[in-house]
């Protein structure tokens, strides 16, 4: 688990495939590895990676297939800066929200603009993402959590203060970037628990049809 809070930024140092196995291997002189094992999370552009090796400044991660289909890994080469963030413990602050590195899907930066010293970016997401996403709720943008000013259908924006854009990698993006999203584990929960005992049936759809019924629409 994360808290979505970036402690540093990263470099790709290398990343190849190493037989069946992507492997990744991040320069982060930024990050302090001293409490790190063998074994840890750490989060990569919000994707929860186990560290294989490491050292001081460096540490390395085997990569899955399904991870490089499912998340912007595929755009990752050498020089690649990246946002890294380690598991939290039980004495973290909960700056941001509760964040588990499982990427949803990709989002597409549409449009990004000044808002006095901040910037708005605006975001689409796959439409089955897109009921998981409510103003002021929480969102997570390659592992960065952030807060949800306006939704319109599968469109959202976030404002993005100047300390955010001086310490992760967003600051760097561009328009038409694809980007890690993770929606907020409270809503995919909930969706699940308005199932009820429907859940265990196969195929059932959180429809419109299925609100009616219940008495939520």
């Amino acid at each position: 688990m994360f808290t979505g809070i970036i402690e540093a930024t990263g470099t790709v140092a290398d990343f190849k495939l190493k037989g069946q196995q992507w492997q990744l291997l991040i320069n982060c002189p930024g990050l302090d590895m001293s409490d790190v094992q063998l074994g840890d999370s750490i989060a990569v552009n919000g994707c929860c990676l186990t560290v294989t090796s490491f050292d001081s400044s460096h540490f390395v991660a085997d990569v899955s297939n399904e991870t490089i289909d499912l998340t912007s890994f595929g755009q990752l080469a050498a020089g690649s800066l990246v946002n890294l963030e380690k598991a939290l413990t039980p004495r973290t602050r909960l700056g941001g929200h509760l964040v588990s590195g499982h990427v949803d899907g990709l989002g597409e930066l549409l449009s990004k603009a000044p808002d006095g010293d901040s910037e708005r970016l605006v975001f689409r997401v796959p439409d089955p993402l897109a009921k998981y996403i409510s103003s002021k709720g929480s969102i997570c943008i390659d592992g960065t959590s952030l807060t949800v000013n306006a939704v319109d259908g599968a469109c959202f924006s976030v404002n993005i203060i100047p300390h955010t854009q001086q310490e992760t990698i967003i600051h760097r993006y561009q328009v038409g970037q694809h980007v890690n999203i993770e929606v907020d584990q409270i809503a995919r929960y909930l969706e699940r628990l308005m199932l009820g005992d429907d859940a265990a049936k196969p195929s059932t759809a959180l429809d419109e049809d299925f609100l009616r019924k219940h008495g939520f629409a």
